[in-house]
């Protein structure tokens, strides 16, 4: 697959940690950015990433949710594990300069305003606190559940 930039490797990566169980919209891939400490990237890149990624083959768009085919699956596999997210750039982008994918993908063409409204809804989400957008998270009993029943006064 040629040519290969950083945005290529970095949205996989992201929509790898947004998709892990079911297919993630758009606002779910960009918050996808966040754990990867790097910032998003522009709207023309990511657009044009989107298309590149989807005319190959390793992503697809159903009812408006993005999930990495089974070709954009095995590129995920084997990735370091202790390593930053330059060094999981870098490796990905070698896998992804080796690729040979599908010459007749259907590629997707979002336009400008769709990703300005998701960017702006993910920074929105983020401002607002609390919410995660990848996980969130069941409430919690507030029941102390370290304490034994037997735990009071002259218990050996």
């Amino acid at each position: 697959m040629h040519p290969v930039s950083d945005t290529d490797a970095l949205f996989l990566l992201a929509t790898t940690l947004a998709s892990k169980r079911r297919p993630a919209e758009l606002v779910e891939i960009i918050a996808g950015f966040e754990p990867l400490l790097e910032p998003v990237p522009g709207t023309s890149r990511l657009i044009d990433t989107i298309r590149r990624l989807t005319a190959h083959g390793l992503v697809e768009l159903s009812e408006e949710r993005f999930a990495l085919t089974a070709a954009g699956q095995q590129l995920m596999v084997g990735l370091p594990r202790r390593t930053d997210t330059a060094g999981l750039v870098t490796h990905l982008r070698g896998k992804l300069a080796a690729f040979e994918g599908p010459a007749g993908s259907p590629s997707v063409h979002l336009s400008q305003a769709q990703v300005d409204a998701a960017v702006l809804a993910q920074r929105a989400a983020a401002s607002a606190g609390g919410k995660n957008l990848l996980m969130p998270k069941p409430k919690v009993e507030e029941e102390d559940l370290r304490r034994g029943p037997r735990r009071g006064k002259g218990w050996r």
